[in-house]
């Protein structure tokens, strides 16, 4: 899902993203960070109409509909139906036939035999509690020279989603990136691609997010589960 901060809006973290579905994409921040994410993305890849991408935690597709065009055949996954039904109703509102959703949540379900050329995320992986373990999904989700490209936060004190979050506060790139190479990628590259500031808010005051892109290697990969 393309996830958000509830510290934001003073709104303590709940993680229904069911309920918050219908109301995702008139947040202008959640916009705004989407066609960052995308104008980073197009810079940074060799996007084309054949290219056959999946976004994990697609939420209601922001930042694959950012990636129109030229980006044209994604599959998109959430583990939130009432995310897809309201993203189904965008596809169908836009004409997009080279989309298709697909409920997914790589916590429990089995990695999808069908491969990709470019598998991304939007503020997804601080959700996911076996970072390890979803970075080898991934990969083995990609084809040979297949892409990864995760937009994600940077290390923060906590305040971002506020102390009843239970997932990752952030990310140390070096560490991510160790992490990255261990499941089987090439060394990735990181740009600071957006910014968010709360100032009013307690603790840190300024949120970055990051772009990670990373090529799948060709050579063996260590540490499969």
């Amino acid at each position: 899902m393309s996830k958000e901060e509830a510290a934001r809006d003073g709104k303590p973290w709940s993680g229904d993203f069911d309920a918050r579905a219908a109301t995702w994409d008139k947040d202008p921040v959640k916009v705004a960070r989407a066609n960052a994410v995308a104008d980073a993305m197009r810079r940074r890849l060799d996007l084309r109409p054949d290219t056959r991408a999946l976004e994990y935690g697609c939420g209601t597709g922001l930042l694959t509909f950012a990636l129109r065009p030229p980006l044209e055949h994604v599959t998109l996954a959430d583990s939130s139906p009432g995310m897809l039904r309201v993203l189904e109703t965008k596809i169908a509102a836009a004409g997009a036939s080279g989309m298709r959703t697909l409920r997914l949540d790589l916590d429990v379900d089995p990695v999808p035999a069908r491969r990709y050329d470019l598998v991304h995320s939007l503020m997804t992986l601080h959700h996911v509690g076996d970072t390890a373990r979803i970075l080898h999904d991934w990969s083995s989700m990609l084809a040979a020279s297949g892409e990864l490209a995760v937009a994600d936060l940077d290390a923060e004190d906590g305040s971002f989603h506020g102390s009843a979050f239970t997932g990752h506060r952030g990310f140390d790139r070096r560490r991510l990136a160790e992490r990255v190479e261990a499941a089987g990628f090439e060394t990735p590259s990181f740009e600071t691609v957006f910014r968010m500031s709360r100032p009013d808010g307690p603790g840190q005051k300024e949120f970055t997010v990051f772009l990670m892109v990373a090529r799948k290697s060709a050579g063996p990969r260590s540490g499969m589960r």
